[in-house]
This record gives structure tokens, sequence and C-alpha cells, in this order.
């Protein structure tokens, strides 16, 4: 799958090339690190508004150097603050990131970003992965949705758990996540990444003891009805998946967390509660239950709260720490991919 050449923008260098880049243009080195330190610490994205830079130079860098590729081409924002933002590359490819303010005031927020355009994984009852792959995001691309996100307001987090699978691009993800690190200063402690769970990316992921924690989406206790769900895991048994989890404890020491949403009517019987618990009774995991966000035409039902309560309960009393998540912004298309597929991209 062809990929788009890397755009030539201040955030695609790291700094010492930005640094070589604006003296290039009449700057001086600590120029590009104004650039970068304003966008960065002041969700700053025109130079025009970089007022502690020479003016002629800001014309220059505009022109010749922009801060980003991408442009902002929808925005919803719902009742609870949440803002979802459509993002445009020069190939006419969109993605979406999503900044979840906290519901502590003052504290910042979460991102959540994609790592691709469309999703290989396709599951049925998911947005994103309505028309599958179209490519991989190059990781500027992925940097500059923390950059739009910064824009929105300050940053106390990142989820790795918008559109795409992340283990499919495992190397410009975590060249992006240097950048949240090193000048967003997010710690790994404060990076999420979910993924289906492939065994073997988990086990090349372990090896490395990357510096992000770990979320396994699941959705169900059973083969079968997993890999009707999760269809890119088909053919590979939720032990497995269980097994390999395990061993990225064993070799990272850090607990990760499965990720179930919640299909009334599909995945949130008691007796769907009671075989979850029973594979994961011992593990050190905990379980995140996400009751799930309404697509259009996807034929699936939000379970109300009293049978969400009802799962996690039965998880509680097995011994497994299990907490219900309700989603954020929905009246926003807050359900994964569905702002892209509404603008048609």
């Amino acid at each position: 799958m062809s990929q788009p050449e890397p755009a030539r923008t201040l955030f695609a260098l790291s700094p010492a090339e930005a640094e070589t880049a604006v003296v290039r243009l009449g700057g001086r080195a600590f120029h590009a690190r104004i650039a970068r330190r304003e966008a960065c610490a002041r969700g700053l994205l025109d130079y025009a508004a970089m007022t502690s830079l020479p003016a002629e130079l800001r014309a220059r860098l505009a022109a010749e150097l922009p801060l980003v590729s991408a442009r902002e081409t929808a925005r919803r924002t719902a009742r609870d603050g949440t803002v979802k933002l459509l993002l445009a590359f020069p190939d006419g490819r969109t993605v979406e990131t999503v900044w979840i303010p906290s519901r502590k005031s003052g504290t910042g927020a979460t991102l959540c970003v994609s790592t691709q355009v469309g999703c290989p994984v396709r599951c049925p009852f998911c947005a994103s992965g309505k028309d599958g792959l179209v490519r991989n995001l190059e990781w500027p691309e992925i940097v500059e949705q923390y950059l739009f996100g910064r824009a929105v307001g300050a940053l106390a987090r990142s989820v790795v758990m918008g559109i795409g699978e992340p283990l499919l691009n495992y190397a410009n993800l975590l060249r992006a996540l240097e950048f949240v690190r090193g000048e967003l200063g997010l710690g790994a402690r404060k990076i999420t990444v979910s993924t289906v769970g492939f065994p073997e990316r988990l086990e090349r992921a372990a090896a490395d003891d990357p510096a992000f924690q770990l979320a396994i989406s699941l959705h169900s206790p059973d083969d079968e009805q997993r890999w009707e769900l999760v269809p890119a895991m088909r053919g590979v048994p939720v032990e497995d998946v269980l097994a390999a989890g395990d061993r990225w404890f064993e070799r990272t020491g850090r607990e990760l967390t499965y990720e179930y949403v919640l299909l009334g009517g599909t995945n949130d019987s008691p007796g769907h509660a009671a075989r979850l618990a029973a594979r994961l009774r011992g593990r050190r995991a905990s379980v995140n239950l996400i009751p799930y966000n309404p697509v259009d035409e996807a034929g699936y039902a939000r379970p109300d709260a009293e049978t969400a309560e009802r799962f996690r309960r039965v998880l509680v009393d097995a011994g497994v720490v299990a907490t219900v998540r309700w989603s954020r912004g929905l009246e926003s298309d807050a359900a994964c991919g569905q702002l892209r597929i509404r603008a048609g991209k």
C-alpha cells in the first residue's frame, strides 16, 4: 500500500533538523525552539500568533516551512465539553481526534488519537472500519493530532484508541510517542495504547518494553463470538490473547486493561459476565466496560445502566477489578469514525 510523501513541515523534522531549517530561512536556532515551544506549550498553530518571533521570519516560515500539513475540516462540541475534530491531510484523507475534558476542572484533558486512515480490523459495531484500511498514518500525521488537540486546550493524558489498529502501524506510533513524551511532556503512565491483541505483535512490543500502558479490546469471552465481533482475530483463541497479555505483564511489569464494549442483547448477559470472570480471575489486569455508542445502520444496541452494573458486579464478585466507562460527547458523533463517514472521507 503506497504511502504519501512526508510533508515538509516544522513538526515533520527532529528538533535539530528544525533548527537547521530555520537558520537556512534566515532565523536563529533558538527561533526554531521558540516556535516548537509555542505550539506545544501554548497551542499556537499559526506563526502569525507567535509574536516572540521576528515578523519577517514569521512570514517566511509560514510560506516555506508550515507548522503542520493537516487542516481542520469539521468540529463537533458536545454539551459536556468534549470536542471532536476531523483533520484532512494533503492527500484528502481524514482522521478523527477527540479532546475529552476531565470531570475535574483545571486538570487537563485526555486526547484520543488515530493511527490509520480506516481500520483493517472491521468490527461490525464500529464505524472506523466500515470501509476497511486505506493507509497507515506517517508519524508526523500522528503528531499533528496532538498539536491540534493541544490547540483546543491543555493535555493531561493520551489514549491511542481512535481509528486504526496501533500495533499494525507500530514504528510510526513509537516515533510519534517519542515526540509526545519529549515535547508535550506526557509520561509513559499517561499514554495508553489500545489493540485487539495480535499475540505475535504483543510479543514484539513487550520485548521492546515501550513507554506506554496497554489496553486490549476483548469484547467477548467466547471464541466464536469474538471472531464475529473482531473479524481480524478469526482463528486466534481468546486464551492465546490473554496469554499474550500475561507475558506483557511478565516482561514489562505493567498491568494491562481489557476493554469490553457492552452490546445490548449481544454480549452483555450474566452468562457472558461469568465466563469473562472465569477467564480473568487471578490475572494481573482490570476491565473497562464500555456501553456501546450507537453507530448508524450497525444494528447493535446500547445496554441500560442496570444491565451494565449487573455485568460489572459479576466480575467484581469474582475478584476482577472492573469499571463501567460511559462514553463522553454522545451528541457529537461520538462513536469513533462517524464524523469521518459523514464527511465522506
